[in-house]
């Protein structure tokens, strides 16, 4: 009888510390907003993205425009790419929504002209965060890593 009681809270120990890791893996694996570790946040990303964002940033989110980096003619900055390679990861989650729903130019101020509209009247909050969920979701493990370091430091927590 003796070991079966000590069974029984054995099994509880463990289950309970189970619980508890399976938790702090969850929460570690997302920091910020965005929904980068959910399916079908991401699926719904990549859909709205192809119909709204791909025609400047690429099917594959390798930039569509040459020279992103340098301003054109017009003096604006052509649009980046939004992979690995890209500056998007630079910026916590949350300057990256107001971005994405406000727009670069109302965001930035001062004058700042940018073609990067605002989609707060084309998109919802929640398609924004799957976008950019979906964006997020395609960098490399380092890249990611790198990210949630820059949302915790904007006091992003997860």
């Amino acid at each position: 009888m003796r070991w079966t009681g000590v069974g029984i809270g054995v099994a509880v120990v463990l289950a309970v510390g189970i619980g508890l890791f399976q938790m702090q893996t969850a929460q570690a694996q997302r920091v910020g907003l965005l929904p980068y570790d959910d399916a079908e946040a991401i699926v719904l990303g990549r859909a709205v993205y192809a119909g709204t964002c791909a025609s400047c940033h690429g099917d594959n989110l390798q930039g569509e425009q040459f020279d992103w980096r340098s301003r054109g003619p017009d003096g604006r900055l052509p649009a980046p790419p939004h992979d690995a390679n890209g500056h998007t990861w630079h910026h916590a989650d949350d300057l990256l929504f107001a971005i994405t729903k406000y727009g670069s130019a109302a965001v930035i101020g001062g004058g700042y002209e940018s073609n990067m509209m605002g989609f707060e009247e084309m998109l919802t909050d929640a398609e924004i965060l799957a976008v950019l969920g979906y964006i997020k979701s395609t960098w490399p493990g380092e890249v990611v890593a790198q990210h949630n370091e820059i949302n915790l430091r904007a006091g992003l927590s997860p």
